[in-house]
């Protein structure tokens, strides 16, 4: 999911919704000279032409509390006077002479209104204000935003989420337009995501969003929010299992664990749920919690059931089972092993989506690393038993299957080395760390796990497999020597990203395998 890309909230017939400035509506209200024009000197008569109209209202409320007929000009004054603002859209060049004089916090101070209907106006406008898809608005649009987290608007639009009422259309357009402005400021602002989830409720409020059973353009736009706030914040990651959010999203998913969605905008949002749990798998705590959730089982029901979300069940195992050996032995003891390696020979279910080469490409990578990561995880005992028994059935088809792989990520990877050592390097200006990363992208880790799993399949000492793979090398000119070298470069460059004690368990690993080859 692609965080810098804006949704716009659209009505029954298409059009663009309140939310967007409409020049022939601002002319009516400022003049035509207003929309072609608008210089400082402008902008301020617009900004203290709001405040005041905020001040009477205030004013008129204090003064007459019980009375509702008695402010209720100043209120459709003020409104008119904030649709005024967006003319402010136009010119974010002008934001930073306008925050020193309250712009920020006069727009803060509307969101806080009693009357709904005013602070919705409010997170209409902002969401105009704080959308920029041009490079040349960037530092007025910044300055906006920084002006807005400090006057507390975070803190507003989330309690906002939960004061507005979806059951009434225009609050329900107000939430968007709110989850809108917190994906502005986050897109404009990164380090905001952990900022945002540490000060306010927003996760819980999205989490308990995304349980809802009907589909709804709001229900999407929070998975949207949900994907950006975890995909780089490890401490979102730990917060959102920390409340229960593994079992959460695992909920979310399992309305489709036997039927698809039935438009395109539903099947993003399945999208960005299966994005959230990867993101949310990565501390090693949540990977427990997923076990507990049994959200293993889930997802080979998933894959059974051979639906639209049949290959992200497979992307949330791979993540669920990277060096957690827990979720392999589960998924071994549930009868996963039939499932993974029917997917692994290539009998996946046929969909729009599958057709096409893409789709299968990550598919089978993925299913690659699964497998590798079950050979890794499970090392003795019954398991690894019935685990390698696999590689013997059917006269060693899937070892035939796997040597396929291995011809075919060797050869692109030679590929590109042939490509890249046919360039003029010095102009080129590559080190070897960018050479092996060019490698990387060329198919080369893949590669690594398909010569991982020929060596675990080594190391058991089966003589049928071993035969198996000598005769497969032999006919394709290979020998066990190519096999050893990608293992031997795989573990030279095995980082510490997972602490020095895991890279040294992978390495020792490794260096058993390239022993026994």
């Amino acid at each position: 999911m692609d965080p810098a890309h804006k949704r716009k909230r659209l009505d029954e017939n298409g059009a663009a919704a309140a939310g967007e400035v409409d020049l022939s509506a601002l002319e009516a209200a400022g003049g035509a000279d207003a929309v072609e024009v608008l210089d400082l000197r402008a902008a301020k008569r617009l900004l203290l032409g709001f405040e005041r109209r905020l001040r009477d209202n205030f004013e008129a409320r204090m003064k007459y509390p019980d009375d509702p007929a008695r402010f209720a000009d100043s209120e459709i004054a003020l409104h008119a006077e904030a649709e005024r603002l967006r003319l402010l859209a136009g010119a974010p060049e002008l934001f930073p002479d306008l925050v020193p004089i309250g712009f920020a916090s006069s727009l803060c101070s509307l969101l806080t209104h009693e009357n709904a209907d005013l602070a919705a106006a409010a997170a209409s406008l902002l969401a105009d204000l704080t959308d920029s898809d041009d490079p040349s608005d960037l530092a007025g649009v910044q300055a906006l935003a920084d002006a807005l987290v400090d006057a507390n608007a975070l803190d507003v639009l989330v309690s906002n989420l939960s004061r507005f009422s979806e059951a009434d259309p225009d609050e329900a357009e107000a939430v968007h337009h709110t989850l809108a402005v917190l994906e502005n400021l986050l897109d404009l602002r990164p380090h905001l995501a952990d900022a945002v989830c540490d000060r306010t409720k927003l996760l819980r409020w999205l989490l308990a969003r995304l349980k809802a059973r009907e589909f709804d353009a709001n229900k999407q736009y929070a998975s949207e929010i949900l994907a950006i706030l975890l995909q780089s914040s490890p401490a979102n990651q730990k917060r959102l299992g920390q409340m229960n959010g593994v079992d959460g999203l695992l909920q979310a998913v399992a309305m489709y664990k036997s039927k698809d969605p039935k438009t395109s905008d539903e099947e993003e949002m399945l999208e960005n749920l299966f994005d959230c749990l990867c993101c949310v798998l990565m501390p090693m705590e949540n990977k427990e919690r997923f076990v507990k959730a049994e959200g293993v089982e889930l997802m080979i029901i998933i894959m059974k059931q051979k639906k639209l979300a049949y290959s992200s069940a497979i992307r949330t195992l791979d993540f669920a089972m990277t060096r957690f050996p827990p979720a392999c032995e589960r998924f071994v003891d549930v009868l996963g092993l039939k499932t993974a390696f029917a997917a692994f020979m290539g009998k996946i279910p046929l969909n729009k989506k599958n057709k096409k080469e893409s789709y299968q490409e990550e598919l089978e990578e993925r299913i690659i690393s699964l497998i590798a990561s079950l050979l890794g995880g499970i090392t003795k005992g019954s398991r690894r038993i019935r685990l390698l028994g696999k590689f013997v059935e059917n006269e060693c088809e899937k070892i035939d299957r796997l040597m396929e792989f291995y011809i075919r990520y060797s050869d692109r990877v030679k590929e590109e080395m042939e490509r890249l050592d046919s360039l003029d390097l010095e102009d080129l200006e590559m080190d070897d760390d960018e050479r092996y990363n060019r490698k990387l992208e060329a198919g080369l880790y893949t590669l690594q796990l398909i010569a991982l799993i020929l060596g675990h399949i080594w190391l058991s000492g089966n003589s049928q497999m071993r035969t198996r793979i000598e005769l497969l090398l032999r006919q394709n000119k290979l020998t066990k020597q190519d096999v050893k070298d990608i293992l031997q470069e795989y573990h030279d460059n095995i980082g510490d990203l997972d602490g020095p004690e895991e890279k040294e368990r992978a390495q020792a690993r490794t260096k058993e395998i390239i022993a026994a080859l």
